[in-house]
């Protein structure tokens, strides 16, 4: 998909700590052939997402290419379990025991297995986390996105959505109900201490984020899956954060999967964040 547009593909193989075997594909020029001058740049999928979420647009909508060709070294992930992360060294997908993982693990394992392949890079991360795409199904899920291209429907959904597992989609209802984040709760007392010394499960600290870190936080007023109410007990978390150094884009008419999807979302959210890199 990325050869196909003319950018050269690199593909990379990352053994996460317990087991799974992940891929990465690294767009290291853009269309023009030059090496890449800027930081590399990570680009996180989100659930039921692959890192093909990046690429389904066209080649000047959507945000791998045009980090590319804006001289960045780009790096796509793949989290355990999509399509093309379903390795491990001892456990195939048909085992139930390969799809006993949450949330919590993709933060454990896959991130820094992943971060372990591109530091030297001085990999910097972008973190969306974008819905579904399946036209009018996808609105009532994402919330009604005021820009996608729906004659691209059934291009999204040749690829989309990828498989998870059932406990990982547990965990973030869990969240959600509790409106809290933190570990997985395995539902009584004894279970939870056994695996975390507490009856409880802890809470993710947010505000052990270092102060002085630049984030770039979007969200959507249209939004059902990151909803304005979330965004909120996530700006409580960094009451405490640098305000020089967060910058917050609300856009009142956005859902879930225009950050992604959207015709209008290089001038709406790539620009910004472009310009915000080159800021920091």
């Amino acid at each position: 998909m990325v050869e196909t547009q003319g950018y050269g593909c690199e593909e990379h193989k990352v053994t996460t700590d317990d087991g799974y075997i992940l891929s990465l594909q690294r767009i290291p020029k853009g269309i023009s052939g030059k090496a890449a001058t800027n930081p590399p740049v990570l680009l996180q999928h989100g659930l039921l997402m692959d890192g093909i979420t990046w690429l389904l647009n066209p080649t000047d909508e959507s945000l791998a290419f045009i980090l590319a060709d804006d001289g960045y070294d780009v790096w796509i992930a793949n989290t355990r379990g999509t399509k093309y992360s379903q390795g491990h060294t001892s456990l195939s997908p048909q085992d139930p025991a390969y799809w006993e993982w949450s949330w919590d693990e993709l933060v454990d394992f896959d991130l820094p297995a992943t971060f372990k392949e591109a530091v030297v890079k001085l990999l910097e991360k972008i973190c969306q986390d974008p819905g579904n795409n399946c036209s009018d199904l996808m609105n009532s899920f994402t919330g009604p996105n005021c820009c996608v291209n729906s004659s691209r429907t059934d291009i999204f959904l040749e690829h989309e959505p990828q498989a998870t597992a059932t406990k990982n989609m547990i965990h973030i209802a869990q969240m959600t109900r509790k409106g809290t984040i933190e570990k997985f709760d395995y539902g009584n007392d004894e279970e939870n201490n056994k695996h975390y010394g507490q009856p409880n499960p802890p809470q993710y600290i947010m505000s052990n984020i270092p102060n002085n870190i630049p984030l770039f936080l979007g969200y959507g007023g249209a939004d059902y899956l990151s909803d304005v109410n979330d965004v909120k007990i996530l700006l409580d978390k960094l009451q405490n954060h640098n305000p020089d150094k967060l910058v917050l884009q609300y856009r009142e008419d956005y859902a879930h999967g225009d950050f992604v999807f959207g015709t209008n979302a290089k001038e709406i959210v790539y620009n910004p964040i472009m310009a915000f890199f080159k800021l920091n």
